[in-house]
């Protein structure tokens, strides 16, 4: 049985073909050609990968996800401005000391405040006389810095550097202490992306690796299709270079999806390339031939997968572009790897594969394909009742934005920051940056924003040094902190977490409160301020997204069957699949990220709609000589061989990448995958049948050149 029937279904796919290749016989020549200078050819592809596996460490990655706000958001914006305008940032880490008394919580002080990369450190001493006892000042307030013999310090860590920072701050502090905030996690995920990366190569491999053994009849072929797919994913990483860097989502997920999407078209063209020699033609035609009659096919099922990931270049938040532009890359990588460098290796080898076949491990699929039938119509009336509660689900999902949950629960990052919460509560700092010259209205901000219960304490011009008290006697160090270049700076720091509705809500409030004093002349940055606007941005690319990868793939679609109706029935098959695949955290109590939420819209659409065009193909094929009830039948049996290797290989990359990766945006975009593969299978094998038969009259009325076989006693219903 044909491995991957689904590309030789394809049909008036002659305009791709020519669009992309040229003409029949320019094609025919180019394709001889590259078969005589196989040996150059081979040399070229294998010389070219191992020169991109030398440069891939010299591609850039960027662990920090705010990075890829677009510029216009209003904290960006921000950011920009006071890095201009500020030596100094906001605090972005806590770090607990636990029992330690007031002098050696400020020896610790002094050692931080000494760190290369540590701009700066808050403690209760920049808050509280330290020469008065403590038990007769404000209890709130030196609570929020020392409780219980433990002492909370305030630190600002620069950008450059941070491993190094990072590491010097824990050797001070030892294993027994804590720290949390943004460049924590940042150094966190840099640190355990490059061994996940490892891992989850050396799990893919081999599982994939078997799954190849058993579905092909040759026990070298594996390796083939490896060695094609593995030089077209180093190319791809090496190219990368042309990015300058790109996202640590990017080059964990790119790799492992890329084998996913692309093993077909190598599969498929050997499997021509077995047909033709069995028809008797001498290896070099063969492959020739194989080449020809399956490069419109190839390139019609590439240019789908192509076109659902290139619809993530539409996103604002620019770990979309990041993604569509790196997976696209590879997989038009694949493609010219699989149409080139294949054929001309296979050439060198193909006589170890005739030594090393064995009889197919595939089983028939009769008994499934009669199961399938007889269930059909029940699972298309169970899956019409789902989607209701589907639609609701996904309005009350809980969506988690930011990298606040990107590790897990029994990570260390994780117990210390539950460690510092448990001892002084959440805690996140904001700036808001107003122009000079209106002391009253800085005033008035300042003393409404102290007025908020969240807030603990506000560091600004008119509440360290006073209204009254002239600039010209104000020391520069400390006037520098707070006014610089026609900007006086309010750092807020309030008893909120990085991300939660409450944190939203309270953005909008310090929002609202600079707006009333000083209009649009206002910038507010800080950690909460930039999920809120990753919210903002990444909620309103959804819609765009969907609508762009549906309507670029139902286009293709659209001219590959010349038929109205055909596109819309495939389409609502797959993205049925998606809305229950997309439901399920709703119905389980689990959060989604938003940004798994937005990628797997896409990445499903375009990995898993060559299922259904294999299963439609394969079945007016067989509608057109054979009854409703005999070619529903035989297209399950055909095609259900191919669709389950296909989606078997998808769902295996995405179970490595939930279990492989300690990273939780990753894990769970891998759990999205693998259950997306999962779905996509079954309801192509069971929902497509029925709407396929049962609107056979709107097929045939809404297509062009399709005709359906048709007998005196044929049964209306099936």
């Amino acid at each position: 049985m044909s491995i991957i029937m689904a590309f030789r279904q394809l049909v008036n796919t002659c305009s791709v073909t020519l669009l992309v290749f040229g003409s029949d016989f320019i094609l025919e020549r180019a394709v001889k050609r590259v078969l005589k200078l196989r040996g150059l050819v081979v040399a070229l592809f294998l010389c070219l990968a191992a020169f991109c596996a030398v440069i891939t460490p010299l591609v850039e990655i960027n662990y920090d996800i705010v990075d890829y706000l677009p510029a216009q958001a209003p904290s960006t914006v921000g950011l920009d401005v006071m890095d201009a305008t500020y030596d100094k940032a906001v605090p972005n880490v806590r770090v607990m000391i636990k029992d330690v008394t007031i002098p050696e919580g400020l020896a610790y002080k002094a050692r931080l405040e000494a760190l290369p990369g540590v701009d700066d450190v808050n403690w209760l001493d920049d808050q509280a006389d330290l020469t008065v006892p403590l038990e007769t000042q404000d209890k709130k307030k030196v609570e929020d810095w020392y409780k219980n013999g433990n002492a909370l310090y305030s630190l600002v860590v620069g950008e450059e550097n941070q491993i190094e920072t990072i590491g010097a701050i824990r050797e001070i502090i030892g294993p027994d202490n804590a720290m949390s905030g943004s460049p924590v996690e940042t150094v966190d995920a840099h640190l355990s992306a490059s061994s996940d990366m490892v891992k989850m190569m050396s799990i893919i491999i081999p599982l994939v690796f078997l799954i190849l053994l058993f579905t092909t009849t040759s026990w070298f072929e594996p390796v083939l299709f490896m060695l094609n797919v593995g030089v077209a994913i180093l190319i791809n990483m090496g190219t990368n270079l042309i990015f300058g860097e790109i996202c640590f989502i990017t080059n964990t997920t790119g790799a492992i999806l890329q084998l996913a999407c692309s093993m077909d078209y190598a599969i498929f063209l050997l499997e021509r390339f077995e047909e033709f020699r069995r028809e008797g033609l001498h290896p070099e035609e063969a492959m020739a031939q194989a080449v020809l009659r399956s490069a419109g096919s190839i390139a019609s099922s590439g240019l789908t997968t192509v076109m659902g990931f290139a619809a993530l270049i539409a996103m604002q938040f620019l770990i979309g572009p990041d993604m569509g532009y790196v997976l696209s890359k590879g997989i038009a990588i694949s493609l010219a790897t699989t149409l080139v460098f294949m054929p001309c290796a296979t050439m060198f080898c193909y006589k170890l594969i005739d030594r090393t076949s064995h009889r197919s491990f595939m089983p028939s699929f009769h008994r499934l394909a009669r199961g399938a039938v007889r269930i059909k119509g029940f699972v298309t009336i169970g899956v019409a009742v789902l989607l209701i509660p589907c639609y609701l689900a996904q309005q009350n999902i809980h969506f988690v934005y930011g990298a606040s949950e990107m590790t897990g629960p029994d990570s260390q990052i994780v117990r210390e920051r539950d460690a510092i919460n448990d001892q002084f509560g959440e805690s996140n700092s904001f700036a808001i940056l107003v122009p000079v010259g209106s002391t009253a209205k800085e005033q008035a901000l300042n003393d409404e924003l102290k007025a908020l219960p969240q807030v603990s304490s506000v560091l600004s011009y008119v509440e360290t040094v006073g209204k009254s008290i002239p600039e010209g006697y104000v020391p520069p160090d400390q006037l520098k902190l707070l006014t610089a270049k026609g900007y006086t700076r309010l750092v807020v720091s309030a008893r909120v977490p990085s991300e939660s509705q409450e944190t939203f809500q309270f953005v909008e409030t310090m929002r609202d409160l600079a707006q009333k004093h000083y209009g649009s002349q206002y910038y507010m940055v800080g950690v909460p301020a930039t999920i809120y606007d990753m919210k903002d941005t990444i909620t309103a690319d959804s819609v765009k997204v969907n609508a762009i990868s549906i309507g670029a793939i139902g286009l293709i679609l659209l001219l590959n069957f010349q038929s109205v109706s055909l596109p819309v029935l495939l389409l609502l098959t797959i993205e049925s699949s998606i809305f229950i695949n997309i439901a399920v955290p709703y119905f389980t109590g689990a959060h989604l990220q938003y940004i798994g939420y937005l990628i797997i819209s896409s990445v499903q659409l375009g990995a898993t709609v060559d299922y259904a065009i294999l299963f439609t193909n394969r079945y007016l094929e067989l509608r057109g000589k054979m009854l409703r009830q005999e070619a529903v039948t035989e297209t399950i049996r055909s095609t259900a061989g191919s669709i389950l290797t296909s989606g078997g290989i998808l769902a295996t990359a995405g179970i490595v990448l939930r279990f492989g990766s300690s990273n939780l945006i990753i894990g769970q975009l891998g759990v999205l995958v693998a259950r997306g593969a999962i779905l996509s299978m079954v309801l192509v094998l069971v929902l497509l049948p029925t709407l396929l038969t049962q609107l056979e009259w709107l097929i045939k009325c809404t297509s062009r050149k399709i005709s359906f076989y048709t007998a005196p006693k044929e049964e209306i219903a099936v």
